[in-house]
Order: structure tokens, then sequence, then C-alpha cells
């Protein structure tokens, strides 16, 4: 997919950058494949605000995508590609030989009519393919990566991402992501064929602040224009002050991943080294 800017008819048009949607599904999503999505504005189930600045934006329904692709050895025909409201990469809806519809995350250069398959046994080396990483070929591009046999995909899922396969050793894929941090996942956890679609999402600008409000984005106030009752940075000066949430927790450049992570065992390299 390509980006698409436009005449500066208004001011928002004129730092509008968009993606170039015209080769998408233009109807209604599988309704089977939905399920309705309560937007919970930043709240958790006290009704206390854990997010700030969130809420309203566009009523949007949610789509159920299959991260799992464990419907083996069934030959599967893409029906068509979609756009997502509740993710940054497209979709694909899928239909198998048996008359199932499913939902995957669409792979880079996946085009209506082609075929895709998930399978314990080696397959063509194309996108939108699904095995265990323990035969595929080293130096492949991968995406929708399980971090536990069996679990699901959760890694290498938004738009653009993908991860390396550099090398197996001892029952463990060696993957570089994104990131720089080079990690051992299981050989036997699945991978898909391929980087994800839509990876000029990053090179779009939102144009205007009407559009963050129909994304459900409210607005911004800084910390320093408060009072010092409301946040650490308010008051007259901040005194040298690193910047903080209005918790106290360091709000840039502070790392969060907790150290005692199971899975930090697992980190070759770390992507802050």
């Amino acid at each position: 997919m390509a980006i698409k800017s436009y005449n500066p008819t208004t001011p928002s048009q004129r730092r509008f950058i968009a993606i170039d949607r015209s080769d998408l599904w233009k109807g209604s999503p599988l309704k089977m494949l939905t399920e309705s999505f309560r937007d919970e504005a930043g709240r958790n189930n006290k009704g206390q605000i854990t997010v700030r600045r969130r809420g309203a934006g566009h009523k949007k329904a949610y789509r159920v995508i299959d991260f799992n692709r464990n419907k083996f050895d069934v030959v599967a025909t893409v029906e068509r590609i979609e756009y997502d409201p509740n993710r940054t990469a497209f979709i694909a809806l899928i239909k198998y030989d048996d008359g199932v519809f499913s939902y995957i995350i669409a792979p880079n250069k996946l085009q209506v009519g082609d075929k895709i398959c998930s399978s314990k046994k080696l397959l063509d080396i194309k996108p939108g393919n699904t095995m265990p990483m323990s035969i595929m070929p080293i130096g492949a591009l991968i995406h929708n990566i399980e971090a536990k046999v069996g679990s699901g995909a959760t890694v290498a899922r938004s738009a653009g991402s993908f991860a390396q396969l550099v090398g197996k050793d001892n029952g463990y894929a060696i993957l570089k992501l994104q990131s720089g941090e080079i990690k051992r996942f299981p050989l036997d956890c699945l991978a898909t064929i391929g980087t994800v679609s839509n990876a000029d999402n990053k090179n779009t600008t939102i144009g205007k602040a009407g559009r963050s409000r129909w994304m459900g984005v409210r607005p911004h106030v800084r910390g320093d224009a408060m009072n010092p009752v409301d946040h650490p940075h308010g008051g007259r000066t901040r005194g040298g002050r690193i910047p903080v949430s209005p918790t106290g927790v360091c709000a840039k450049g502070g790392r969060t991943r907790k150290k005692n992570k199971v899975s930090n065992k697992l980190i070759i390299k770390s992507r802050h080294k």
C-alpha cells in the first residue's frame, strides 16, 4: 500500500498523510467473525481512570483474529483483504477447503486468491504459510510468533513488523527482533512466513486534533501547566526534575520490564546494548 497526501484546501489537509486503501474490501466485515466491543475509556473494573486521555471515539466492532493457526494441512484461499480499526495491520479473510472462514493478520504481498496453509511439515517459503520454526530455513523473515507452544502468536503482529530467524541451538530458535534484541524461542513454536502488511503506517500523520478524537484520544494537558497538587511538574518552576508521571514514575527512558520475568533468561542480547 502507498501513502497519499492531499491538496491544502483546509488547514488540516495541509499536513494530512494517509494510507491508500483503495485496494481493500469496501464492505462490512464478516458478521459471524465479529464481536461487540465496549470501550472502557481507560478505566478499570472499579471505574477508576488507569490510563489518562482515553474516551469516546467512533464505535467499532472487534474482528476475531485467528492467532493460533492450528487448522493443520487444510489449504485456505484468501477471499479479501480488509481494514481493521482495532489494529495497525490489515487483516485477510480466508476460506478453508472445508468451508470454514477465518481472519488472519495479512502479511505483506498477500493477494486475493492466494493459497496458504498451516502445517507441521515443511511448506513453501511464501507469505502466509505457517509452520514450526524447527523446519524453517535460517534467515527467513517471520511474524505472528508464538512465545509458548500452542499459546497463539504474541510477537511481531503490528504493521510492518517482523523478526529474522538467525540460528537454532539446543531446542531453541534464535530470533533477531526489530528492536535489536536477540532472543530464544522454543523451536516447536509456530510462526508465519513474511512481514506484516501496512508498513507505511509509521509514515502517516493525523493532520488535526479532531481525527484523534475519532480514535478515542482526548486532549493532553502538560504537567508543568498544572498546579503542584495535581502533578509533580506543577507550579512556578520544575526545579530541574526529570520528567515523571503524575505518580512519580520516570516518564522518559525509564526501563519498565520486570527484572524477575522468566522470559528474560531467554534474551541473548538486550536491546539496550
